[in-house]
C-alpha cells in the first residue's frame, strides 16, 4: 500500500478519518491535512481515476489486519492425506494388516 510521501498521483479523491468524504484535493494539500490530525494518508484505491487516499492510522490499520490474518489461519483445518497402497504380491497377512490400519483410520476420522 501507497503511504504518504510514497504516493505518486497529483490529484487524489479524498477520505477523511472518519470516513466522511471531503473530495479531490492535491496530493499536498491531503497530506497536510493528515498531518494536521497526526495521521497517515494510505492509498486505498491507487487504480481509480483519480487515486483514492484514506487519512488513517497505518500502523493500526496494519496490526488491525495482521490479527485478522492470523484468525484466518488459526480457523483453517489442515487436511492430511493418506495411503494405502496395495499390489498382487503382498501375502496375505500384509494385506489384512493393511486394511485393519485403514479401518482403523476411517474410525478415528468419523468421531
Amino acid at each position: 500500500m501507497l503511504v504518504n510521501e510514497g504516493i505518486r498521483a497529483r490529484d487524489v479523491r479524498l477520505i477523511g478519518a472518519n470516513g466522511d468524504q471531503i473530495g479531490v484535493k492535491s496530493k499536498q494539500e491531503a497530506l497536510e491535512m493528515a498531518q494536521n490530525v497526526n495521521l497517515d494518508l494510505v492509498c486505498v484505491a491507487p487504480n481509480a481515476k483519480p487515486p483514492v487516499c484514506r487519512i488513517m492510522d497505518y500502523g493500526k490499520f496494519r496490526y488491525e489486519q495482521q490479527k485478522k490474518e492470523k484468525e484466518t489461519r488459526k480457523k483453517q483445518k489442515v487436511i492430511n492425506v493418506k495411503e494405502v497402497r496395495l499390489s498382487r504380491q503382498l501375502k496375505i497377512m500384509t494385506l489384512i494388516r493393511s486394511f485393519v490400519t485403514l479401518v482403523n483410520f476411517f474410525k478415528r476420522e468419523i468421531r
